[in-house]
């Protein structure tokens, strides 16, 4: 629609009903009824369109999908290789995909009430050819791209396009995560302004509150300072902001260490007689069981893996964490 008649509807339709507003461009504009009423639909489907982008309430965030990897997450029917063989899931693979569906088309519209989503995926999308593992589905990249592309496009629908992506690992997406930009550009990512559809996070706006999404965390091997990495990170993002005089995030998200974890600390709200708001630092849950490398290490190797993802809600002018988590049973019992 050119600008001319989309600026004159839009000041038309604030003093006179659509049927006038037709009438008008009919008799003095010399449009044909039909081609009023259509320029009329389309501006308000415009619109409307607009409205919606800007009361975007709802982000969800998932992160750790590893696709590729035997221990991951994989469409239903399987994946078709390069050399023009087929993978089909395992049976954890299958249980883990039920657990898949149930957060896209169960937890998600209700922890949204149905409302608009924007969704990050907060890295590692793709498991790469690291550390001389052998838990590969194909060491070939395409074949890894091709497995996240199918479980991931339904989602880039289902939030109509609002749809991020953050750089993960270079150990799994590549030097300068070029596979994960490969991917992300074919999903449709939304690119930050250098055209990374991949980027290395995101500064993301719920109203007038800031959540500050990128993949990596510290890690520890003891659960008993499990906290003390995350709330070193939002210390030191107020320090930041505080420093250069920017606005401090109200959340941070990471990733990396496939373990969900919220903290909290009070802070002052803004022109306020003591009241106190909160800043919030969550780290997301994956979609990966156990690999080799977790059985090793301490603290993983002592845990069950956890699936899952995120929601920050914005309402009542503050954020809401809402974060949805699945384990699976330790290792059976043996009787002797």
């Amino acid at each position: 629609m050119a600008a001319t008649y989309r600026n004159l509807i839009k000041n038309l339709l604030k003093t006179n009903s659509e049927q006038q507003t037709a009438n008008i461009l009919v008799t003095k504009h010399k449009l044909d009824i039909k081609k009023a009423k259509d320029l009329i639909n389309r501006y308000k489907t415009k619109a409307v369109a607009t409205v919606h982008k800007a009361e975007i309430h709802n982000l969800i965030i998932i992160s750790d999908t590893h696709c590729g990897c035997k221990l991951a997450v994989c469409p239903r029917d399987g994946v078709r290789l390069d050399d023009g063989g087929r993978y089909m899931p395992s049976e954890f693979q299958l249980k883990l995909l039920e657990r898949w569906d149930y957060f896209w088309n169960e937890f998600v519209p209700e922890a949204t009430r149905d409302e608009p989503y924007a969704v990050i995926h907060n890295g590692d999308a793709i498991d790469g050819v690291h550390h001389n593992s052998v838990t590969q589905i194909s060491n070939n990249l395409t074949d890894q791209k091709r497995i996240a592309y199918e479980l991931l496009k339904p989602i880039v629908d289902k939030c109509e396009g609002r749809y991020y992506h953050i750089r993960g690992t270079e150990a799994h997406v590549g030097k300068s995560a070029q596979e994960e930009e490969d991917l992300a550009a074919s999903l449709g990512a939304i690119p930050n302004p250098q055209g990374q559809h991949a980027r290395y996070d995101i500064r993301y706006l719920l109203a007038d509150k800031l959540v500050h999404a990128l993949h990596h965390i510290g890690s520890t091997g003891s659960q008993a300072y499990e906290a003390t990495a995350v709330h070193k990170e939002l210390t030191e993002s107020y320090l930041e902001a505080c420093r250069w005089g920017q606005q401090p995030p109200d959340i941070i998200v990471r990733s990396h260490r496939h373990r969900n974890i919220e903290i909290t600390m009070p802070t002052m709200k803004n022109g306020s007689d003591g009241e106190t708001s909160s800043a919030r630092a969550v780290v997301t849950p994956c979609w990966q069981g156990k690999t080799p490398f977790a059985w090793k290490i301490p603290g993983a190797r002592l845990s069950t893996p956890q699936f899952g993802g995120i929601l920050i809600r914005y309402s009542h002018n503050e954020l809401f964490i809402r974060s949805k988590v699945w384990t699976v049973e330790p290792s059976e019992i043996v009787r002797g």
